[in-house]
């Protein structure tokens, strides 16, 4: 509630919260914000209107009758007031509704006013699965570019390239129209100072991608760096952080996502293209009067937003709505629920138009199995399940360890150095590691891959007997020794992939934690999936693999068990489960291995929950104390609203505002020495009866617009809250009615109400603050900042670790 700068004759006050907020290690001048408020805040085009005494020649202005610019908007950093928002909205659906049926432009009026949020959805698809198409094949491009260039046209990849030459399917990224940086330079591609040259090549491309990104993060837009999904929670619950889904945040996260992703570091671009599509949905609100003027209704279309970022992330538009539904949404009506669905659909659509992969899916490990499972293979599986909420603590509890680090120490002071020296380790150790070397999307689609007949990979470097083959369907085969050195390349990956994460993500660059979770997952899957195969290979006459898995059949898939690994490891990371498991159904386009995909997903939620439980985005929210309430966990504790409310015992008494008393510059005296963003009204100090609730930043402008425009209001001019205002005497000035500011319905408990209840309140009508009575007479108040304070300290966590209202 608190709100410091009031300067009299401006409304434009400098609230304290600006100085708590902290996106990762970034610091930021809010003054300089992109995002301008939706209302606009001109005070023009008002008449003038007369005051006077009791003897009838006065006119008071009522501003409900002419709604002033400016009131019923909130400042930056503050929570927004959903039961106000949702009653203009009804307010002003009713009024087109009745004035539809006056004349035929009212009618075309109120279908436009209709179909104006499907329209919105088609645009924010269109546009979010535009972009996305645009950083799939640039930053394609951009990861090859690190190992060399094509002569045909330096604008293909690597892939590309290769596609017009006349060269054998087993040597098909060995064309001639392709060139290493060593073959380009030195003349061939050999040699011991040929591969030292690629290497310096491809340290020199990863830094100069990595610093390119944080320079123009922290230059241009510093809200582009991480994810951004714990942010967009924050958002989503009804906290406004100006600037973080505008203009300049959109355009520098799409380039910088790039060149983050092209570096080479363990990141992923799922995570941030929610933030685009999101910074899509904010800006394209902005053509909309009914989402421009409506903080409640446009977090609507940003919960649709949201479904349509992992819709093109992932290919999966069902997982997209259901992941928006299940980990980002707060409020999220069955309107909203169709919406996304459309959004999700568009955005899907326009991505397989751009068809940026060249192989006609919407993400490049796209993958389809035809062995089916069988029911001993749930124990690996779950055994999987377990790695996955064992590594998503481990690795939750490193990476906020680090993060903390990184807020509290000098470290943060240098967020260039950092990425620096990380991308330099990370490129140091990828390079000789064929498995790091490449894109992690592409090693999770080798890993992935149910090998076939004409696969060149180590990884399918199988010893053969063509002999027992049955069609398309390669039987279990002893593992060659291309097969056994991928083993224990890929043990490497894993080891460097698990710890060089924890040290990325919360790094000022654009950073996912989709894909290097997924990385983690798949390559432990597939080794284990390896393991089982060569294990029904060497002795199926075993009693766990006689039933079903004879000589020379095709009994195991590894690729399976890579998938599932995938699942699991991101599941312990996110705590996903629905969502999860359906976006991995769409990447694979297989029915059949949703019961694995369910028990890995449940039995690595279940882990990670025993040890923590809170997923990656929660405890980001936590970290940086923004007010967020989590509608997931219970409230069990035995208080009562007078144990929470303030005042408290010796504290002054809570300040209030009378409804007829009081003269101008008793209010402003009021608003200048407090400091909170609204007070209650009562009808007198002595009976404290309550009336209502007005908050300071309507007062502000209020008064402000009455003395430029309202002849006679001075600093002794009553003001009044009520419809009758007291007599005054004849000589006395003008009276300020403000009758249309003051919230007459405000939410009330009693003092014996419990905590239990209170938070369910705060957490289902999303309130800003609760007024506490006892016997009608008001004691004191709850805002959400007490309620956020008191569940911290009922967890034995610091409460002053909540920095907003």
């Amino acid at each position: 509630m608190d709100q410091k700068g009031y300067r009299r004759g401006s409304f434009q006050s400098a609230t304290s919260d600006e100085d708590m907020l902290e996106i990762p290690g970034t610091s930021v001048d809010f003054s300089m914000a992109d995002d301008d408020p939706p209302l606009d805040r001109e005070m023009g085009g008002f008449s003038s209107y007369n005051g006077g005494g009791m003897n009838g020649t006065s006119t008071m202005m009522d501003f409900l009758e002419e709604p002033l610019p400016g009131v019923g908007t909130y400042e930056d950093f503050n929570t927004i007031d959903w039961v106000r928002e949702k009653s203009r909205d009804r307010d002003r659906h009713r009024e087109i509704t009745n004035r539809s049926k006056e004349s035929t432009w009212a009618l075309l009026h109120s279908v436009s006013d209709a179909f104006s949020g499907w329209l919105l959805m088609l645009l924010i698809g269109l546009l979010a699965g535009s972009l996305a198409g645009l950083i799939d094949i640039s930053a394609h491009w951009m990861t090859d570019l690190k190992e060399g260039v094509c002569l045909a046209g330096f604008w293909f990849n690597h892939e590309h390239c290769c596609w017009k030459s006349n060269t054998t399917f087993t040597d098909r990224d060995k064309c001639p129209e392709w060139k290493s940086w060593s073959q380009l330079i030195l003349g061939h591609g050999e040699g011991a100072f040929a591969y030292i040259l690629n290497y310096f090549m491809y340290v020199i491309w990863a830094l100069m991608f990595s610093l390119l990104a944080v320079l123009l993060v922290k230059g241009f837009a510093p809200y582009a760096c991480g994810s951004g999904i714990p942010e967009i929670k924050t958002i989503l619950s009804g906290f406004i952080i100006r600037g973080y889904l505008g203009k300049w945040t959109l355009v520098i996260k799409t380039i910088t996502l790039v060149l983050a992703v092209s570096s080479g570091l363990s990141l992923g671009k799922e995570g941030p293209l929610v933030h685009v599509a999101c910074c899509c949905g904010n800006i394209l609100c902005h053509l909309f009067t009914k989402y421009r003027k409506n903080e409640a209704k446009r977090r609507e279309v940003l919960s649709a937003a949201a479904a349509a970022g992992v819709s093109v992330a992932f290919g999966a538009p069902i997982g997209g709505v259901l992941f928006s539904l299940e980990e980002v949404s707060y409020y999220f009506p069955l309107k909203t629920l169709w919406r996304s669905f459309f959004a999700a659909l568009v955005a899907a659509f326009t991505l397989r138009s751009i068809n940026p992969f060249g192989n006609s899916r919407l993400v490049l490990f796209y993958v389809e199995f035809h062995t089916p499972w069988h029911l001993l293979e749930l124990v690996p599986f779950i055994l999987l399940g377990i790695f996955g909420g064992l590594w998503g603590a481990f690795f939750i509890r490193s990476n906020i360890a680090w993060c903390r680090r990184r807020k509290t120490t000098r470290l943060g002071k240098y967020p260039v150095l950092e990425v620096f020296v990380v991308t330099a380790i990370t490129a140091l150790l990828a390079f000789p590691n064929e498995y790091t070397r490449m894109s992690t999307s592409e090693l999770i689609s080798e890993l992935f891959n149910d090998c076939g007949i004409l696969d060149s990979s180590k990884l399918c470097e199988y010893v053969n007997d063509f002999n027992s083959t049955k069609g398309d369907d390669l039987p279990d085969r002893a593992a060659g020794p291309g097969v056994y050195t991928a083993m224990w390349q890929l043990a490497l990956a894993l080891i460097m992939k698990v710890f060089i994460t924890i040290f990325t993500f919360g790094m000022k660059v654009p950073s996912g934690l989709f894909i290097p979770s997924m990385a983690v997952g798949a390559i432990a899957g597939r080794l284990l999936g390896v393991a089982m195969e060569q294990l029904a290979f060497y002795h199926h006459d075993w009693a766990i693999f006689s039933g079903w898995c004879s000589p020379g059949a095709d009994c195991i898939t590894p690729g399976l068990y890579a998938m599932v690994g995938a699942a699991a490891c991101l599941g312990g990371v996110t705590r996903m489960t629905v969502s999860l498991v359906v976006i991995m159904f769409e990447l694979t386009g297989g029915l059949e291995y949703i019961v694995p995909l369910m028990a890995a997903a449940m039995t690595s939620k279940w882990v990670a929950d025993a040890i923590g439980r809170e997923g990656i985005y929660d405890a980001h929210i936590r970290l940086n104390g923004y007010p967020f309430l989590e509608a997931k966990e219970e409230f069990s504790h035995k208080t009562r609203a007078m144990d929470v409310m303030r005042p408290r015992k010796n504290d002054p008494p809570l300040t209030v505002i009378t409804q007829d008393t009081m003269t101008v510059e008793d209010v402003e005296g009021v608003v200048t020495s407090t400091t909170y963003s609204g007070y209650p009204v009562v009808v007198s100090r002595a009976s404290q009866r309550l009336v209502g609730f007005v908050l300071r930043r309507d007062l502000i402008i209020s008064i402000e617009n009455a003395r430029k425009k309202q002849d006679g209001i001075v600093s002794t001019s009553i003001i009044c809250f009520t419809d009758y205002c007291p007599p005054l005497p004849p000589s006395s000035p003008s009276v300020l009615k403000l009758r249309s500011i003051l919230d007459l319905s405000p939410f009330t408990v009693t003092d014996e109400t419990p905590m239990e209840i209170v938070v369910d309140i705060f957490r289902k009508l999303g309130l800003r603050q609760c007024l506490v009575t006892h016997n009608g007479k008001l004691l004191g108040i709850i805002t959400k900042k007490d309620v956020l304070k008191h569940i911290a300290q009922m967890a034995n966590q610091d409460p002053d670790s909540i920095l907003f209202n």
